[in-house]
């Protein structure tokens, strides 16, 4: 078993210790850059590139996710942070999930560099092998500044000369394996993600300090949310939807993710529509043939594109405004969220049908999911719709590569603990190892709700940044702080608000005393301490033989208490009074 968790908390440390580059910032050059942007940037964007400008002039490596809808203009964010990597004589790869993400990446950053002394290539299988080693070597030699790529980018024999900053485009579509690799080998490179619908572990550890978090929210001008409906599949809804559209002059993606039947599925749509121009696209196809058909369909040649998830990534055409799935209930929220995202990319009404088997046919996840996607449909839903995931898979194994889990055993603030452990480790010359990780994490569980209502925050921007603050608190002061703004700017706590600041400070007093995990019910609860603690045996003992109908061991490091603690109110109460004295008799 290869130890995912420690090779990545490794990696994470040794950012955090190492000095990254400090760029610097000649306005002048940048101003005239950002002027022949041709649209106006929405206030979320220039928030977020100034925040990206402000990492990358720090000393140390930049992490950042920025989280922006599709079509939000996050392209633009990085096309700023590349410019001003390459105007410091440094370096930039873009690593994209596709080949024709690649593609388009590649058009459109030469047409953004047009007017720039800058050398851009990409390796992708829409390249000739003879092609590919020709750019290799001249990324290797630094004849080439900005390489765009699919995973081939991550392949041992891709050596930069001065590699600076990392762009990594639809995050969710790479492994934890892969994600990592890049880490690993580079861990001093600033890196820049961008996502649609970030996977809620990369959320995780953006809300938990790992990783800094921009949001772009704002949608464009005049743009208009893509119109969902979930159907059951009916051959009359197909005709009229693809009808509509192509009477309007517009184009449509239909989905059909089987490539070894996707033939007939095209001849069946021609015999419903003849009206209508069909192409087919498939990653099985060969690479100029697929590259063809891109193009023909870019170019209005065809106005119905049957296709499998191939379009899932990036591909921007403005003209395609309808996009119809069948079999929707076999996707993921986020692979839904991001084909519906291939359409409405210009102020037109744009249209989603995704066709379903009868309802009996689907599992309830799929029911859920389908219910999710189409309650969304705002413009910047994917946020909301990863917190969502978050909520309702949890955020992962620990560090590991599967994508589900259970959020109450993680807690907020555990990879910010694990990491920053991991980090003095290092400083220290020690090699941090996973157990000794571990075992310093205290574990809170008092079985109430804890944390901030929508309804008391309602913009999820502003919630995660609390959480954030919430989860990085190193002392008292620091919580009382935030509570204080809390209650200035949305007055009164509720009480999940409260119990979740109370959990807060219970983790901390622990943490002090060498405790692991503190667990409260309605019945009592259960105390288990680390094998370095600063607990009193002598009053540990006192307390056990004065009291023993309500504290007794379970094990060497288990204490038990029973009390009957059905109030909520009265459950936080007794914590805190016990951790108090606890503190008072506690040894050095």
């Amino acid at each position: 078993m290869r130890d995912v968790a420690a090779e990545l908390l490794d990696i994470y440390a040794q950012r955090a210790a190492k000095e990254g580059f400090a760029f610097k910032h000649d306005r002048e050059q940048y101003q005239l850059f950002c002027d022949s942007f041709p649209f106006e940037t929405t206030p979320d964007q220039a928030q977020a590139i100034n925040a990206v400008l402000s990492d990358m002039c720090q000393p140390l490596a930049m992490d950042r996710l920025v989280c922006g809808d599709v079509g939000f203009g996050k392209t633009e964010v990085a096309m700023r942070a590349a410019f001003l990597a390459v105007d410091n004589h440094k370096q930039v790869a873009v690593l994209v999930p596709t080949t024709l993400l690649a593609q388009q990446h590649y058009d459109n950053f030469r047409d953004r560099f047009a007017n720039w002394p800058v050398r851009i290539e990409m390796i992708s299988r829409f390249r000739s092998a003879k092609e590919q080693t020709q750019i290799l070597a001249e990324v290797a030699e630094g004849k080439i500044d900005i390489l765009i790529g699919t995973h081939k980018l991550l392949q041992s024999d891709v050596k930069f000369k001065d590699l600076g900053l990392l762009i990594v485009d639809e995050e969710h579509r790479f492994g934890v394996r892969h994600k990592e690799r890049i880490k690993a080998m580079r861990a001093n490179v600033d890196i820049l993600t961008l996502t649609a619908t970030p996977i809620p572990r990369t959320l995780n550890m953006a809300m938990s300090g790992m990783r800094d978090l921009s949001i772009i929210a704002t949608p464009p001008a005049r743009r208009l949310a893509v119109k969902t409906f979930v159907r059951e599949y009916d051959s009359l809804v197909v005709r009229e939807a693809i009808l509509r559209e192509i009477l309007r002059g517009g184009q449509v993606y239909y989905l059909y993710n089987d490539v070894e039947n996707i033939q007939k599925a095209a001849e069946r749509l021609a015999e419903l529509v003849p009206e209508a121009r069909i192409a087919i696209g498939h990653g099985q196809m060969r690479e100029r043939e697929l590259e063809r058909v891109m193009n023909d369909f870019h170019h209005q040649r065809f106005n119905v594109l049957v296709c499998t998830t191939i379009i899932e990534t990036g591909i921007d055409i403005p003209t395609a405004n309808t996009i119809i799935i069948e079999r929707a209930d076999h996707f993921g929220l986020a692979q839904l969220h991001q084909l519906r995202g291939r359409v409405g990319r210009s102020h037109h009404q744009a249209y989603a049908w995704l066709l379903t088997p009868h309802p009996k046919a689907m599992t309830t996840d799929a029911q859920k999911r389908l219910e999710a996607i189409a309650s969304l449909e705002d413009l910047g839903a994917g946020f909301a719709l990863a917190t969502h995931d978050l909520e309702i898979r949890g955020a992962g194994e620990l560090l590991g590569e599967e994508q589900s889990g259970s959020m109450e055993t993680i807690g907020f603030s555990l990879y910010m603990e694990l990491l920053e452990n991991a980090v003095d480790a290092l400083k220290a010359g020690r090699e941090p190892s996973l157990e000794d990780l571990t075992s310093q994490q205290t574990e809170v569980e008092l079985r109430m709700p804890s944390l901030l209502p929508d309804d008391f925050i309602p913009d999820v921007n502003t919630r995660l940044s609390f959480y954030k603050r919430i989860a990085s608190a190193k002392t008292e002061n620091e919580l009382e702080e935030i509570k204080v703004e809390l209650i200035d700017r949305f007055g009164l706590l509720p009480d999940p608000a409260r119990t979740l600041l109370d959990i807060a400070r219970l983790r901390q007093q622990a943490q002090k005393l060498g405790i692991r995990k503190l667990e409260g019910n309605e019945k009592g609860g259960v105390i288990e301490f680390a094998e370095k603690n600063h607990v009193n045996p002598a009053w540990l003992i006192g307390l056990l033989q004065k009291q023993p109908q309500h504290y007794r061991l379970d094990g060497p490091t288990r204490l038990k208490f029973i009390q009957d603690l059905s109030e909520r109110k009265t459950r936080i109460e007794w914590v805190r009074q016990f951790m108090r004295e606890l503190e008072e008799n506690a040894i050095a």
